[in-house]
């Protein structure tokens, strides 16, 4: 008998016939005679709906009765889905955040889980239920509803599990597991049987929509063991997400192709090289809440560079107007530009700790097919290079057929 926490995302509960699916799927594990937490995002579509009222009635909604209102979302489902279990005979009791006292800080709309009060859960798992937890939401110390920004129930899921010492963490999702790329853009993509969590973790840095990012981050600090299964498949195991000395796990140099086609490139021109000038420019951006990607500065022989960096493109303009008016005329530079036609695409793999020659094989690829990168950047397990967005899909194919990606 283990303890399983599993996750079901808003397509896999979007109406009364899936959550009926789910039950099902539900009901044949606590058959095999496992204990059950499960975590439901909202139905498919009703967080948008709930924010789009909100905006009908106040254009920029206050935080706290936003998180007041989208919290309700999770709430239709674990209730239907509590029913859709006692339909089959199966004991359950459904739960909201604050229920269960997820606790988190009070950054409304994007708060963090800072503790979990796990005692009512393993009462009820021990008295033979079902326990269902709403996603996505929790309270503050004031008890106030919060709710944990996009994506939040894969973190709720993930938290509940390292909280109750759970076996494992199965998130249920639209795909049967993580790919080594995007199959609606390679065909010949491979699922994998497992991935370490630091590669798990570049992948949904790099723009891999899987898994949320900050849901790998705490399994990895708790050592959850993640595993990723669809929802709409009866069989199968899914990928598991797991440590680099388990020694089982296949290891191959390069693991997976991530890609993001929502950077833009911003450039400021004839920067005088001194020293702070760094700090200057991306200060004043940081204090914007404005994230930063890969930096670039080159010194030409003048005593002058150019600097620079990518940003998401949502950010570009922001980004464009605060360097022209509070930046450019500080530090003397001579000219502010922008451009939101650029992709990222990246190789991650642990094997390339251990391989060289990784950078080189990849940018003569590239250069085979005529594309031409506009940015590097390298960690120990990832490179990742900005290019034209064109080119985006192309180059996305031609490097999984050099790293042979599709081969077993």
């Amino acid at each position: 008998m283990a303890l399983i926490v599993q996750k079901y995302g808003g397509t896999s509960v979007a109406n009364p016939e899936r959550i009926g699916n789910v039950a099902r799927r539900v009901a044949r594990h606590k058959a095999l005679g496992h204990q059950l937490v499960i975590v439901v995002s909202a139905m498919s579509g009703e967080t948008n709906r709930l924010i789009s009222l909100a905006k009908e009635v106040m254009p920029k909604p206050n935080p706290r009765e936003l998180d007041v209102l989208v919290a309700t979302g999770e709430q239709v489902t674990i209730a239907l889905l509590s029913m859709a279990l006692m339909e089959l005979g199966v004991k359950a009791k459904s739960y909201t955040g604050s229920q269960v006292s997820i606790v988190t800080d009070s950054a409304h709309t994007k708060a963090r889980i800072l503790k979990i009060d796990e005692e009512r859960i393993r009462k009820d798992l021990d008295d033979g239920y079902v326990v269902v937890v709403a996603g996505f939401q929790g309270m503050d110390e004031h008890g106030d509803i919060t709710t944990l920004g996009r994506g939040g129930s894969d973190t709720t899921g993930v938290a509940l599990a390292a909280a109750l010492r759970a076996d494992e963490c199965q998130i249920y999702t639209d795909v049967d597991g993580v790919y080594t790329t995007d199959p609606r853009i390679v065909p010949e993509a491979r699922r994998l049987k497992s991935v370490t969590f630091e590669e798990m973790l570049e992948m949904a840095s790099l723009g891999s929509k899987v898994l949320q990012i900050r849901a790998v981050e705490f399994a990895g600090k708790y050592k959850v063991k993640l595993r990723v299964l669809s929802s709409f498949e009866e069989e199968g195991e899914g990928t598991l997400i797991t440590f680099e000395d388990d020694h089982n796990m296949e290891q191959p140099i390069i693991s997976g192709i991530a890609f993001n086609r929502d950077e833009a490139k911003v450039t400021v021109l004839g920067v005088p090289d001194r020293p702070g000038i760094a700090y200057q420019i991306l200060g004043p951006v940081a204090e914007a809440n404005v994230d930063v990607d890969i930096i670039i500065q080159n010194i030409a022989a003048d005593g002058t560079t150019d600097f620079t960096f990518t940003v998401h493109e949502n950010d570009l303009q922001k980004t464009l107007e605060l360097l022209r008016t509070k930046v450019q005329g500080n530090i003397g530079a001579r000219e502010v530009i922008g451009e939101d036609k650029t992709a990222k695409v990246s190789l991650v793999g642990v094997g390339m700790r251990s391989h060289v020659g990784i950078a080189s094989k990849m940018f003569q690829a590239l250069a085979e097919e005529g594309i031409n990168i506009q940015m590097i950047s390298t960690s120990e397990i990832k490179i990742s290079v900005v290019i034209d967005e064109k080119y985006m899909e192309l180059a996305v194919r031609v490097l999984h057929k050099a790293f042979g990606l599709e081969e077993v």
